[in-house]
């Protein structure tokens, strides 16, 4: 079943409209038709609005709603991303997957190790392009909202912006240095202990990895340093790792 977004007040009564760019790919690529079903949502409030298209036209799909199924797809806590820049195009990579997995935002951050150094001109745009693409793999893993993808805040303010958070995880490869390491196990605790509602804040590091001051920033702020193991993971693989283990625990 085809999956779209719309604004809130296009959900009145029992009637939902949809227009922009949706509406073409609904009449001219997907080429569904009157009485076929679909799922709508409107990014905020996670519910799925299960509708049948009354009428299409150049400028709107007309659908009535159907039934609202409450038991949406959403985690049952927030989970907060704050990737250190990557190179490339890794971000659109982590974007995608992680809104996939059911992040709640991202939040890109400027580190000392981090090769890409966006200037004020190119961050509106970056951020605008990653958006797109949160809403694109929102709609593809039928997400009940889209996640907020942040505009890039530096390493204090990206500190400062998870203070409140109820669990704040910062995955190490040098975990086993630290003063109080609990290695793997301590990893697992951290997920076992983890509730339904809490707010989880994970800070990974670019590809170059933390500077030492970083880490004890982070500690410094309550992060909660843990490994994720004896490889070294790829910056694109260490969010999703924790994610994954996040999903599994809130999920069973």
């Amino acid at each position: 079943m085809y999956h779209f977004f719309v604004e809130p007040e296009q959900i009145a009564d029992r009637t939902v409209i949809i227009t922009g760019s949706d509406v073409n790919h609904i009449k001219h690529v997907l080429r569904l038709k009157p009485g076929e079903e679909i799922s709508i949502s409107n990014g905020i409030d996670g519910r799925d609005y299960r509708c049948g298209i009354e009428e299409i036209t150049d400028t709107q799909v007309v659908c009535h709603l159907r039934f609202i199924k409450e038991d949406g797809v959403e985690l049952p806590s927030r989970i907060y991303l704050f990737q250190g820049l990557p190179k490339g195009d890794k971000m659109e990579y982590i974007i995608q997957k992680m809104v996939e997995l059911g992040v709640y935002e991202i939040i890109p951050v400027a580190m000392k190790r981090c090769v890409v150094k966006l200037d004020e001109k190119k961050v509106k745009s970056k951020t605008a392009r990653w958006q797109e693409i949160s809403k694109a793999a929102a709609k593809q893993s039928k997400r009940g909202i889209v996640p907020v993808i942040q505009e890039v805040m530096g390493y204090e303010e990206a500190l400062q912006y998870a203070q409140n958070m109820d669990i704040k995880l910062v995955p190490y490869e040098l975990e086993a240095d630290l003063d109080g390491s609990s290695g793997m196990a301590g990893t697992k605790n951290i997920i076992d202990n983890l509730m339904p509602g809490q707010s989880v804040a994970i800070l990974i590091g670019p590809e170059g990895g933390f500077e030492e001051n970083e880490i004890q920033k982070a500690i410094d702020a309550g992060m909660k340093p843990m490994t994720l193991g004896r490889r070294i993971l790829r910056t694109e693989t260490a969010g999703m790792t924790v994610m994954a283990w996040i999903m599994y625990q809130l999920e069973t």
